[in-house]
């Protein structure tokens, strides 16, 4: 049987990640430093923002230049252990 690829992205390649959060000034600012810390080229103006109908909480869409799998999941990894943010897809 062949070598099956870890993944079936293709590096370099846009992708968006959709983090949600508790809606705190805090979150978006986390968001932007750990996604830049991962991916240096991230334009922060680029940062797509979505209050729930609620007001509790709030999705922002941040498309990355993905260089690796190790990147992809140390940036998951750093999101994910962040007290604010609740979900990353």
């Amino acid at each position: 049987m062949a070598d099956q690829p870890e993944t079936l992205l293709e590096f370099p390649c846009d992708f968006p990640l959709k983090i949600m959060g508790k809606a705190e000034d805090a979150l978006a600012q986390a968001v932007l430093e750990i996604v830049t810390r991962h991916a240096p080229g991230f334009d922060g103006a680029t940062m797509e923002m979505r209050a729930s109908s609620g007001g509790t909480y709030v999705s922002l869409t941040c498309t990355v230049v993905a260089t690796s799998k190790p990147q992809l999941d140390a940036l998951y990894m750093e999101l994910t252990s962040h007290p604010l943010v609740k979900v990353v897809l």
